[in-house]
């Protein structure tokens, strides 16, 4: 657990309702993963609008919120966040949450229109034949080290990057090749 204050540390914050000394235990901007002593970040994108699942993070557990509007029902006991944009403040606080990964590493991001997974999978390997601990961050896979992952997504949000970052970290990754798009 980690406390609020602490993962909103760098976060510019226009408002605060309710106290930032809370435990945390997770956060997420899927209101569907929220459960109890989460924090729920209300993300505008370009399918839906997460400020509309506020209600349903906080039915789930969530005790703190972090959003751009704040709602004009405010619960007693909820603690709510008001940011100017809430994916810049999700990755302030997803780097916070797992302590900073990116800053143990050496982290090499690909560009480009084309070839970033063959780049980034042949840097990988590289390193790899020359005796280091790398990981890999791409469209097609994530590998910590010799641990390979299924990639979810084209490109993975700033919770999933720390997630994976922290997890190189524990494993003594030194260096990470990362698809940037």
């Amino acid at each position: 657990m980690m406390i609020l204050k602490d993962i909103l540390y760098k976060v510019t914050l226009n408002a605060v309702v309710g106290s930032t000394n809370l435990s945390v235990k997770h956060m997420d901007f899927d209101s569907r993963n929220i459960s109890e002593h989460d924090v729920f970040v209300a993300i505008k994108g370009t399918v839906s609008n997460g400020h509309e699942f506020i209600d349903t993070a906080i039915e789930q557990g969530a005790i703190a919120i972090v959003c751009e509007t704040l709602p004009e029902n405010i619960k007693q006991g909820i603690t709510y966040v008001q940011v100017e944009s809430s994916s810049k403040a999700l990755a302030i606080m997803a780097s916070n949450f797992y302590q900073n990964p990116s800053e143990n590493l050496k982290l090499v991001g690909v560009t480009g229109t084309n070839g970033k997974t063959t780049i980034a999978s042949l840097l990988y390997q590289l390193f790899k034949k020359a005796g280091f601990k790398v990981g890999l961050l791409s469209t097609v896979r994530i590998m910590v080290d010799n641990k390979a992952y299924k990639a979810t997504h084209t490109t993975p949000d700033s919770l999933t990057i720390n997630k994976y970052l922290k997890e190189m970290n524990d494993e003594g990754v030194a260096y990470c090749f990362m698809e940037v798009s």
